[in-house]
């Protein structure tokens, strides 16, 4: 919505214009050398965490049906995943032990799973509950390996939330059921029984937990809802587990988030790409307001400076409107 010549002067920390060499009414722009250094710094991290992004992707693939991912649905979880921008060529074509192109019979080009790794096919829920285990912090994990116990989903509800008999004893039950890994064949579970609803719960769960930033568009979950064998209101499951999930009506876009990924506002685990791409944010503010009066004023060194998160955490910190349960079934009949 904004013009490309008003945008790129609105960042002169990125953007550095110059005049034409024959022209001098036409505006040239360069990126500056700031923008260079964080698009290296961004490279090296793909380099150094390739083995990670390999696995991600790999486990995004085995829990579909098919193992099967069209392409257009990778390309809008990109970013959320941490994928290289050419992914495709960088990491794909580097990897033919992992991944092969395929086509659907609509002829649209898919990403497959080429074998089946058996070291990947651990949720983050059972990996969580099992290094407690070996910390001597939680016994539940080696009870719920011999099948004396369910695996539960840890909950923070909003204040007050919680506390009411009723929810309580509904969020007992659902915990009390079974616990299906995502990675497991789903095809003989009954779709409309409580144990798939657990099951979904979990498959968005594992989903939010491969995206760098435990968050990602609730529409971007919808392109792959068939693919993950999910309900096809599974939105709703969003508000009726508030204390899994929660919804943000930020910029006027859904997202879901994953409540454990977050301790008081701030990431638990931060991958080093969220913290490069916090640097990113930071450098586009301070261009934006010092756009006016000169960038000499800001000094290469504080543009790349490591600001603690409670700073990058304040400046980006707007209301977020969070959606009710009765609201948002009536946006998903709308979408």
């Amino acid at each position: 919505t904004v013009p490309v010549l008003r945008f790129l002067r609105r960042y002169p920390t990125l953007f550095h214009e110059f005049p034409h060499a024959r022209y001098a009414s036409l505006p040239c722009f360069k990126l500056t050398d700031t923008a260079l250094m964080l698009h290296s710094q961004e490279e090296i991290i793909h380099q150094s965490h390739e083995a990670d992004t390999v696995e991600r992707l790999c486990r995004v693939l085995m829990m579909t049906r098919t193992k099967t991912v069209s392409l257009r649905s990778l390309h809008s979880l990109k970013f959320d995943l941490g994928l290289p921008d050419n992914y495709e060529k960088t990491l794909v074509m580097k990897y033919p032990d992992h991944f092969c192109f395929v086509k659907a019979s609509n002829g649209s080009p898919c990403l497959k799973l080429v074998k089946w790794h058996d070291e990947f096919a651990f949720s983050s829920l059972q990996k969580r509950n099992e290094s407690n285990v070996v910390t001597g912090e939680d016994s539940s994990y080696r009870d719920f390996k011999r099948g004396q116990s369910t695996l539960t989903f840890p909950m923070s509800f909003p204040r007050g939330y919680g506390a009411q008999k009723k929810v309580k004893a509904w969020m007992d039950e659902f915990q009390k059921l079974p616990y299906i890994s995502p990675y497991d064949d789903s095809s003989n579970i009954d779709p409309e029984s409580d144990l798939m609803e657990k099951r979904a719960v979990g498959v968005l769960h594992e989903l939010l937990s491969l995206t760098i930033h435990k968050k990602t568009k609730r529409n971007y979950l919808r392109s792959m809802r068939a693919e993950l064998n999910i309900p096809h209101k599974f939105t709703r499951l969003f508000t009726r587990y508030p204390g899994i999930f929660y919804l943000s009506l930020k910029c006027k876009t859904t997202t879901v988030i994953l409540k454990e990924g977050y301790r008081r506002g701030k990431l638990v685990n931060p991958h080093p790409l969220t913290r490069l791409r916090d640097k990113f944010y930071h450098v586009m503010r301070t261009g934006f307001l010092y756009r006016a009066r000169g960038l000499g004023m800001v000094s290469q060194e504080e543009l790349l400076l490591d600001k603690p998160e409670d700073d990058l955490a304040e400046e980006g910190s707007e209301e977020e409107e969070i959606v009710e349960g009765s609201e948002l079934e009536e946006d998903s009949e709308v979408e």
